[in-house]
């Protein structure tokens, strides 16, 4: 088995997994009373759904013997800063936080064996695009919506899915947004170290790519 089956085919497993372990923890979540909008406003349960989409899509491509597109190669740029952030948030600031009814072979999957498959997955098939700062600015976008959808509707109706983004855990909007600024800059970081890496082992490849063909 050629090393590109083996990686099309550790997607396809990984994705369908990550897939059945959210809609599980999703229908124990809502036979326990909870809000199914609550569930989707973990920023982790959709991170996870849209790399689990995006490793299936990968996959699918690849079974049909078609090549990714530039904008598959931007989708995961943001997949897996999206992702990084994940398990570098969950590890400081959220891994001795009570998790209520989340499974433990969940949690696990979810905030460090997912994280870590999708940089893997990334420095295995680095982008063949060249991404810039339009791709960091959209990744960044991203988080920005979410923490105003968050405090917005965590103000409305006095449910925050994580408790630093809780006025009322970190010493009211000033504490809020020290935290905002930290992920900010967790977020900033990884968006530049990512595209770094990703455009550098792009160039590798196609130095070596070229030299072959010669």
């Amino acid at each position: 088995m050629t090393t590109r089956r083996l990686l099309t085919l550790l997607r396809l497993l990984l994705g369908l997994i990550a897939l059945i372990a959210i809609f599980l923890q999703l229908s124990i979540h809502i036979r326990n009373g909870f809000s199914t909008l609550n569930f989707f406003s973990y920023f982790t349960n959709l991170s996870n759904l849209f790399a689990a989409g995006v490793l299936l899509y990968v996959a699918s491509r690849a079974f049909l013997h078609r090549e990714t597109s530039d904008l598959t190669d931007q989708v995961r740029y943001i997949c897996v800063v999206n992702m990084a952030v994940v398990g570098v948030v969950f590890t400081v600031l959220l891994r001795d936080v009570d998790l209520g009814s989340l499974l433990p072979w969940i949690n696990v999957l979810l905030h460090y064996v997912m994280p870590c498959a999708v940089v893997l997955d990334w420095l295995l098939q680095p982008p063949r695009v060249k991404l810039g700062v339009k791709q960091i600015l959209v990744c960044l976008a991203f988080i920005v919506l979410y923490v105003v959808y968050v405090l917005c509707r965590g103000h409305a109706i006095g449910w925050y899915p994580y408790p630093f983004l809780n006025p009322a855990n970190v010493g009211g909007y000033a504490g809020v947004s020290v935290y905002v600024a930290g992920m900010a800059v967790a977020f900033i970081f990884a968006c530049w170290l990512l595209l770094a890496v990703g455009n550098s082992l792009s160039r590798r490849a196609a130095i070596h790519s070229s030299t072959g063909a010669a």
